[in-house]
């Protein structure tokens, strides 16, 4: 059944546009409840679906409280429904639970930037260049968004 789960989860991602998630296959659920919630999350975010997503997501939190992905992933589709206080707060448990999560750095880069703080995104853009200092998919994807915020006129 772990490898039906795995499989699904690993086509899904493939599947997906590239924001769904290169942690979605380095997943690794807890509890079969938990694969099913996550699997429709992902579902949901492709589908720009955040109140669904968000609510999947906070279904397999409960479940497994302390996974880095599933805080990482309500971090971004709070983002994407405008809830930043949210995200800003799942983002922060991902980084507590695992501080070379390096998705939860882009995205909370991200986050920082629709809230007006460049400064703060860079602080994330230097501890990706630190924890991939060759390149990373990550690393180039906040560099190319802090360009792009300081290339509009404020």
């Amino acid at each position: 059944m772990k490898r039906i789960a795995s499989t699904c989860l690993v086509a899904l991602a493939l599947a997906a546009p590239a924001v769904a998630f290169a942690e979605a296959s380095e997943y690794q659920p807890r509890a079969e409840a938990t694969a099913s919630d996550y699997d429709d999350a992902l579902k949901a975010i492709n589908r720009k679906d955040w109140r669904k997503a968000i609510t999947s997501l906070e279904s397999a939190a409960r479940v497994d409280p302390s996974n880095a992905d599933i805080q990482n992933l309500l971090g971004y589709s709070n983002r994407k429904n405008g809830n930043l206080d949210a995200a800003f707060k799942h983002y922060d448990r991902a980084l507590q639970l695992n501080p070379k999560h390096l998705g939860a750095h882009e995205y909370v880069g991200e986050a920082y930037l629709m809230a007006g703080k460049p400064a703060k995104a860079r602080e994330h853009l230097a501890t990706l260049e630190r924890l991939c200092p060759a390149t990373c998919e990550q690393r180039e994807l906040l560099k190319k968004a802090i360009a792009d915020y300081e290339a509009k006129p404020r």
